[in-house]
């Protein structure tokens, strides 16, 4: 695999990707892109604190570069963490229980080339497991409505075809995968830490998109995710952080009046919907989860959370520039 920063016809990516706890599924994810046809790329894994020993990574797959965080960092912090490390002029962020067809990148660094003022681009994103590999997971997003905190994808859950290889504008990225240009995160700063886990690619994406840049999706390009295999998809960590998640990011992006409309649908709607869906279920677990989420915002009130003035991330941002 030929790494070369100053391959003109090839231009050298950095592709990152945080480990946790699945040694195996990142090993999977590291020989898929070994076989890609673009010849210059470097593979950057960083393990955030693994409890099991992500040894194993580097010794199958040693022609990497391997980062061992002594903490756990949440996904931005692991990434930011890789990009302190990455050479390329592009930086593809790729989580680790994905794999990804041998031709997929060559598209992204074409649209990135030929199109300056676009500053996130994701591919397709298929689910590995639905059948066939041809089950849609993202082909673009629509806004995140500030009054809700809600989202929703294009194409989700729908039999690939034709009608989702275009390439297009969008709204949002995929956090599961998604390139920028260095000279980006430059001018824009390292992803948000104060999430930790969910919202930061959306967060980071109207950082971007303020700074003037454009988000793309990429229909010729696939990517196949396993989804959720860190976390898993009923899981109390997930619950509280999406809950919590959703309230910070109307406060980092929401004008003030929007912000207590939000908070207030969030409050008298959205949370005693939840808790007595869950209550329904018996997942009491989840209510406590949702709950903790709730009050943490109105503990947590003062934290500077305006983009501008995450002081966690500016101190990281100081030290990468």
């Amino acid at each position: 695999m030929i790494m070369d920063a100053k391959n003109e016809l090839y231009p050298l990516v950095s592709v990152i990707s945080v480990n946790y706890n699945q040694a195996q599924i990142t090993i999977e994810t590291i020989e898929s892109l070994q076989k890609v046809s673009y010849p210059n790329l470097e593979i950057i894994i960083v393990d955030n604190a693994s409890k099991e020993d992500p040894e194993v990574i580097v010794q199958q797959c040693p022609n990497i570069k391997f980062i061992r965080s002594d903490k756990n960092l949440g996904f931005a912090g692991g990434n930011n963490l890789g990009i302190k490390e990455a050479r390329g002029e592009y930086v593809l962020f790729l989580n680790s229980d994905t794999e990804v067809d041998k031709d997929f990148l060559q598209p992204l660094v074409n649209l990135l080339e030929n199109n300056p003022n676009i500053g996130i681009v994701s591919p397709k994103l298929v689910y590995f497991f639905s059948e066939n590999k041809n089950l849609v997971q993202y082909a673009g997003s629509n806004h995140i409505n500030l009054f809700t905190a809600r989202g929703s994808t294009i194409g989700f859950k729908q039999q690939d075809n034709e009608s989702f290889n275009h390439t297009i504008e969008t709204n949002l990225p995929h956090g599961a995968a998604m390139m920028l240009p260095m000279r980006v995160i430059r001018e824009v700063g390292l992803m948000p830490e104060i999430y930790f886990l969910y919202y930061e690619e959306h967060d980071w994406a109207h950082m971007v998109m303020r700074n003037g840049f454009k988000i793309y999706y990429c229909g010729t390009s696939t990517v196949y995710h396993k989804e959720s295999m860190s976390v898993g998809k009923n899981n109390p960590l997930k619950v509280f952080y999406m809950n919590r998640n959703r309230l910070i990011f109307v406060r980092r992006n929401a004008k003030p009046l929007i912000a207590v409309i939000s908070f207030l649908f969030y409050s008298f709607v959205a949370l005693p919907v939840n808790v007595l869906k869950f209550l329904l279920k018996g997942e009491m677990k989840f209510i406590s989860k949702i709950i903790q989420a709730y009050f943490w915002n109105i503990t947590h009130c003062k934290v500077k959370v305006n983009p501008y003035l995450n002081e966690q991330n500016e101190i990281i941002y100081a030290n990468f520039k």
